[in-house]
């Protein structure tokens, strides 16, 4: 096959011979290991390992990543066992191989769990070896390179799972030129129609500009040329992903998008680069807000280049990029560069100390989400390029995602800090958490021992590693909260039935278990909490199996304080407050929920039924509740300030305000934080007093 031997010519020039017998060995392996196999296009399946093998030789790999290209998809399409990969290739090929192969053998539920298992496990085995996501991301690469002969539906689909994750990994990973390639080739097959009329236009464009761009060119070299720097000056047109990116963005057409060109400067050390932008911004105007410096505060995926964007003739806007060889390496071929240039200096060890943080951040959102969307959701978030350089208070930068917020600051020091923060001070001034951070802030969080994370947070961070620390806190605590209220439920109804929690045996225990298909009695607890189980059931079959319950027998009434947390809900459409009288239901995956007894939403039979619990409030309850009070009063200026005043005398605080006007009146609907019922009455007492007021009454559905 001519592409393979062109894989042996290209990497015979920096591999040694007996690499080279090794990958021989792969290809006719893996060539009988695929024989009678083709692919879409008819062509030998064996084609294609060899394609992902080219690519990566291009970053000159070495041999073992290179063996495991041409051996990739042996595991998952043919009867060849990891085993005897190792047998054959060795421990080290083999568990790249299979670090690259699907979980073809498990069966999901859904597309999307299968597709979020297969990258948990990619990343499992990247985190170990970082060559398994180049693997992948040849292998992606020359799929769609070669994607015209799918389905349009299965281009789309394909197209969209590779702009939203394998072309963020790479740039992530520093791998500029794979990444641009990914996002066109994306770009083409998601929006095909937008991709051709961009082409179209760029075409056009191209003759019409040609001139000016060379006229700059020969601008820019002659300039740096007078004050005798050494450089190597490109132009290049921006890719159509950008171009588009940029038109939906800023709601742009296309003869609006006028910097379609970009021009990179090369120099030979790191002073040079800042000459060689003071003498650039005396040839044309610098636009204000317009440059960043990627060479002090380099980016994650230690990119490193100046950026400015300069006013050049005819009043085109120019972007500049000016970096040394070395940057320009590293940002061409990112990590990969650790192996195409292993004689430069330590830069790459920062490299791949950077990249190595970056997984185990992953690795710690793998570890706490269970949920397979919700891994997804955490891996794109996080995937998203970084642009925002904040401090800390010591002054170490920390690069978050645009639209980071205080919060999402406090997860990126660590998880304990943003699990207790509760405030925070940006450039000394204090400020809310939610408040989104932009470059060169200086962050301090305010923590407090006993803090929680709120879940309010979840609506307004950024970052994945935040999302993914608050869900899993939150759900370690609703499952102790959880395990508290169940055993509470099941001691009330074992109590009900005139039977001794505590004489329960281990034996007896050991019999529910196993017949309520649960792993231990703590998870039966769970489900008791959480609608899954009936208490009152399961305290029966816990003594007498064969006896059916009466609804009466559970009249002893479950106390409820308040502090129970996610797992007691209170009703928002009666919202019970202590003092009132109550009922609990039991609904399935929500828990128990508290409604008043007289609320319209609960029938009259459905307080018989075995989901309805008897609870009543405990004593000395310290906690603030909701209550929703309507007033009705005259339309005259003021008033609204007069009636929160007589609220906030009355020690209440206002949640929210509705207000409509109809003729000479103001209908207003109040949610307020009381205590209790008896605290409610002082407030509406108070409001009576006022005079515009000619109506109020509380709202109890």
């Amino acid at each position: 096959m001519p592409e393979a031997d062109f894989l042996f010519s290209e990497t015979s020039k920096y591999l040694k011979p007996e690499d080279i017998i090794q990958l021989k060995n792969a290809y006719s392996f893996g060539l009988g290991a695929h024989s009678g196999q083709f692919r879409k296009s008819g062509e030998p399946y064996i084609s294609h390992p060899v394609a992902v093998a080219r690519i990566l030789s291009k970053l000159h790999l070495d041999a073992p990543t290179l063996t495991a290209a041409l051996l990739h998809d042996v595991v998952e399409d043919t009867d060849i066992s990891k085993a005897e990969i190792s047998e054959r290739f060795g421990e080290p090929v083999a568990e790249l191989v299979d670090g690259v192969s699907k979980l073809a053998k498990i069966q999901f539920q859904t597309q999307e769990e299968a597709q979020a298992e297969n990258f948990r496990k990619m990343l499992l085995a990247m985190a170990r070896d970082v060559r398994v996501i180049l693997i992948k991301l040849a292998d992606r690469l020359h799929n769609m390179q070669t994607l015209e002969v799918m389905l349009p539906a299965k281009q789309r689909s394909i197209a969209r799972e590779t702009l939203e994750i394998y072309a963020p990994i790479a740039h992530r990973l520093g791998l500029n030129n794979i990444y641009q390639e990914l996002q066109e080739l994306g770009f083409r097959y998601s929006y095909p129609m937008r991709y051709k009329v961009l082409v179209k236009a760029t075409k056009a464009a191209r003759g019409n500009r040609r001139e000016v761009v060379g006229k700059i060119l020969e601008t820019i070299s002659l300039k740096l040329k007078e004050v005798h720097l050494e450089a190597e000056v490109t132009g290049r047109e921006k890719h159509l992903y950008s171009i588009y990116n940029k038109m939906v963005e800023k709601h742009l057409s296309f003869s609006e998008v006028l910097d379609i060109y970009g021009f990179r400067v090369i120099v030979k050390d790191i002073p040079s680069c800042y000459v060689a932008l003071g003498m650039l911004h005396s040839l044309y105007k610098p636009i204000p807000g317009k440059f960043k410096d990627y060479i002090a505060i380099p980016k994650n995926n230690d990119y490193q280049s100046l950026h400015s964007t300069l006013l050049g003739p005819f009043g085109i806007p120019i972007e500049i990029q000016i970096r040394t060889a070395e940057m320009h390496r590293i940002a061409e071929n990112g990590v990969a560069s650790h192996w195409l240039y292993k004689n430069l200096d330590g830069n790459f060890d920062e490299l791949h100390l950077k990249t190595s943080q970056w997984l185990q951040n992953l690795m710690e959102t793998l570890s706490s989400s269970t949920d397979s969307s919700e891994f997804l959701e955490h891996l794109k978030i996080d995937l998203f390029p970084s642009d925002v350089f904040v401090f800390t208070p010591q002054g170490k930068i920390l690069t978050l995602p645009r639209g980071s917020t205080a919060v999402d600051f406090a997860y990126a020091v660590h998880s304990d800090v943003g699990n207790c923060c509760v405030a925070a001070k940006i450039n000394g001034e204090n400020a809310p958490l939610r408040t989104k951070l932009k470059s060169g802030d200086r962050i301090e969080i305010v923590t407090a021992p006993y803090a929680k994370p709120n879940p309010s947070w979840l609506g307004y961070v950024a970052t994945g590693r935040a999302r993914s620390h608050i869900r899993h806190f939150l759900k370690t605590i609703q499952y102790e909260e959880s395990i508290k209220l169940g055993e509470r439920m099941l001691n009330q109804a074992l109590t009900s039935f005139n039977i001794d929690p505590d004489s329960i045996t281990a034996i007896q225990w050991d019999k529910l278990v196993r017949d309520s298909g649960v792993k231990s009695r703590e998870e039966l607890f769970t489900e008791m909490a959480l609608g899954k189980q009936l208490p009152a059931i399961v305290a029966k079959r816990l003594t007498t199996p064969a006896e059916s319950i009466s609804h009466e027998q559970t009249a002893i009434p479950i106390t409820i304080m308040g502090t129970e947390g996610l797992v007691v809900q209170f009703a928002k459409c009666c919202r019970p407050i202590p003092g009132d009288a109550i009922v609990g239901i039991i609904k399935k995956d929500s828990g128990l929920i508290i409604h008043m007894l007289n609320c319209s939403n609960i029938s009259h039979n459905a307080k018989s039924q075995e989901n309805c619990l008897n609870v009543t409030w405990g004593k000395d309850i310290t906690r603030t509740f909701e209550a929703a009070i309507k007033i009705i009063a005259v339309n005259k200026q003021g008033v609204l300030a007069r009636v929160a005043a007589e609220i906030a005398k009355a020690d209440s605080n206002i949640d929210d305000i509705v207000m409509e006007s109809e003729n000479d009146y103001m209908h207003m609907r109040f949610v307020l934080q009381v205590n209790n019922r008896l605290h409610l009455s002082q407030v509406i007492r108070g409001l009576r007093h006022l005079r515009e007021i000619s109506t109020i009454s509380r709202i109890e559905d």
